[in-house]
């Protein structure tokens, strides 16, 4: 089977699409990938959504006019990696803009905007959507989602195999060794913390709009790293929590920035900007590293996201990382862009086979589940599917 995948991440920066095939058993199945894009979100729709990711008021409304849009630009997604119309079925995560684990005072919640029936209708084809429900019905904090979608598409080396993902958040997976005795052991995985949210947020800050991003870490470079307030930072209590654990641009985002941003220039007045994104920067490294000494060490880090192309994260990563192979993902076929969107795309091959796309292990759920739910597009007869007048 043809399946497009679809994800756009903390970092909002666009839709990442991937079409592949998809064929074998559910546990270990073949794939291809066939093609991908990478379709960016228009500026004005980008700033929309930062601003709801925030917590900034929107009336009800404007909510469900971003709805909308976010759906169309999905949909522009598939037409741009799927032109001929080749895939059956499309597995859209949508845009998350409000992530909530569960504590012992409330259910766990997570906010994907997306109209998944609208999808179905403008694409033609079923979409299977709102991945985490399930997940967080069964206690489940919904997310990371990505790591059954590793062990299966890309599976375990003669040693511990840790796979990261560098997008807004850092997420982390640890697949056991393909033999020894801790190969029964289970798959595990969590976010880490903030990989380029902060990072971003001051650039755009700092350059009072002009720039998204630190090409390369450049800006970074110049900077210095202030490591007594990153030894500090990592003493907080996400960062010390075990997994499961989940989180978002809810928790590192503006306010996070301006507390740390704070923080540096009341111990040292004389921090520059550069200084900032240098220290911010090691800092997504250095919570990455900190995780990866508390678990089974992997003999290999591979790694994947936006994050790979700033040279200064990848360099923090290295030097913090010593006597882990850190290497790019892209060496085993799965670009950059291409991981997440691939997982989605499985996600939702499994949800048509009923095979449990969750690991109660790496989400804390009472048990594995289908993720996911099936919009069919409503079809006439003669002219295919019903479009709004």
């Amino acid at each position: 089977m043809k399946v497009v995948g679809l994800m756009s991440g903390t970092s909002v920066d666009g839709i990442d699409a991937v079409l592949v095939r998809f064929g074998g058993g559910s546990r270990r199945p073949r794939w291809q990938i066939l093609n991908s894009v990478a379709h960016p979100y228009p500026g004005p729709l980008r700033e929309r959504l930062l601003a709801a990711g925030q917590g900034e008021p929107m009336p009800a409304g404007e909510f469900l006019d971003l709805a909308e849009a976010v759906t169309e630009a999905q949909a522009a997604a598939v037409d741009a990696c799927d032109p001929a119309g080749q895939a059956e079925l499309v597995g859209c995560h949508g845009q998350t803009i409000w992530h909530r684990p569960p504590t012992e005072s409330h259910r766990g919640a997570s906010w994907q905007l997306l109209q998944g029936p609208l999808l179905a209708e403008l694409v033609g084809r079923r979409v299977v959507y709102d991945f985490r429900a399930a997940d967080l019905a069964l206690g489940g904090e919904g997310a990371p989602l990505v790591p059954a979608a590793d062990a299966a598409l890309v599976g375990p080396t003669g040693g511990w195999r840790a796979l990261l993902n560098l997008g807004g958040i850092a997420n982390l997976t640890l697949l056991p060794p393909a033999g020894g005795p801790d190969r029964a052991r289970a798959i595990s995985g969590w976010d880490c913390g903030p990989a380029n949210t902060l990072v971003d947020l001051a650039v755009h800050r700092f350059s009072r709009g002009r720039l998204g991003f630190d090409a390369e870490g450049a800006w970074a470079a110049r900077g210095r790293v202030e490591e007594e307030r990153i030894a500090a930072w990592l003493r907080e209590p996400y960062f010390t929590a075990p997994p499961p654990k989940s989180t978002g641009r809810e928790r590192f985002g503006t306010a996070d920035l301006d507390r740390r941003i704070e923080d540096l220039r009341t111990r040292r007045p004389e921090t520059d900007e550069a200084d900032v994104l240098a220290t911010l920067t090691a800092f997504s490294a250095a919570v990455v590293a900190q995780d990866l000494q508390r678990q089974p060490r992997p003999v290999e880090l591979l790694v994947a996201g936006g994050g790979t192309r700033n040279r200064f994260l990848m360099a923090e990563l290295r030097r913090r990382c010593r006597g882990i192979r850190v290497r790019p993902l892209a060496e085993l076929g799965i670009a950059d862009q291409q991981r997440e969107a691939l997982a989605f795309a499985l996600l939702a091959w499994w949800q048509q086979r009923r095979h449990p796309g969750s690991v109660p292990e790496v989400t804390g759920a009472r048990r594995a589940t289908v993720l996911g739910v099936c919009a069919s597009p409503c079809r006439d007869r003669t002219t295919g599917p019903v479009r709004p007048q």
